[in-house]
């Protein structure tokens, strides 16, 4: 049974959506601020988190902040109607995906388990490693999924699911060009529609990472109007 933290201010949210989630099959731990949670966190992790942005004692964004300090655990973030400003910002400091208020309870359900199947794709089911489950290594870069290990140059680079999924998708195969519409395909599920603007966001956060180990770093290409392609240095 999966574990999810769902931390909002609003005691509506909370109380409707455990409800719906405990309905599915999930264990829900509610919060009704970011301090709380982390507070919780620090003792023991949850498989998910559910974060709204705008919280009092600790928002939405301080807590994915600290919680990327030390886990790559899935996040998704609830973000207002219009607020793209949040969304992009979420995304680029490492939440997993978002859902704008007011929501579809089951589309959040659907999210919640799309980035789990997402996150079992990396792990593998623990019998022979798939392919895509296999150690891989491309010039200066290796990638573990059973262990949702990377290293760059020996160093350690800790991702989440999602900027695991791309750079995955994107050093299978050096040299081919990849469009936004692959890496959709690859970082979620067709009942799942993201914009252009969510894998650019990924990307973004993905190469910071990636030049924190090495400010040199440049195997991830744009091509403008087209896609992403990784070079093989």
């Amino acid at each position: 049974m999966h574990k999810i933290a769902l931390v909002d201010d609003d005691r509506n949210i909370l109380s409707s959506v455990s409800m719906t989630l405990e309905a599915e099959g999930f264990e829900v731990q509610t919060y009704n601020d970011g301090q709380a949670a982390l507070d919780a966190f620090n003792k023991k992790l949850p498989d998910m988190a559910v974060l709204d942005i705008k919280m009092p004692r600790m928002d939405g964004m301080d807590l994915l902040q600290r919680l990327r300090q030390k886990t790559s655990m899935p996040v998704i973030f609830l973000t207002s109607k219009d607020d793209e400003i949040d969304e992009v910002l979420g995304l680029r400091m490492g939440a997993d995906d978002y859902v704008k208020k007011p929501f579809s309870q089951r589309l959040l359900v659907e999210r919640i388990r799309a980035l789990l199947r997402r996150q079992e794709v990396i792990a593998g089911d623990g019998g022979e490693p798939a392919e895509d489950a296999k150690v891989m290594t491309r010039g200066d870069l290796t990638m573990d999924p059973l262990r949702h290990a990377v290293k760059w140059k020996g160093r350690d680079v800790s991702l989440t699911v999602t900027e695991f999924l791309l750079l995955q998708a994107l050093a299978q195969r050096p040299g081919f060009v990849k469009s936004r519409d692959q890496l959709m395909d690859v970082a979620y599920d067709d009942q799942v529609y993201v914009d252009d603007r969510t894998i650019d966001s990924h990307i973004k956060r993905l190469r910071k990472k990636m030049r924190q180990a090495d400010d040199e770093f440049s195997a991830i290409e744009t091509l403008y109007g087209i896609g992403y392609r990784y070079n093989e240095e």
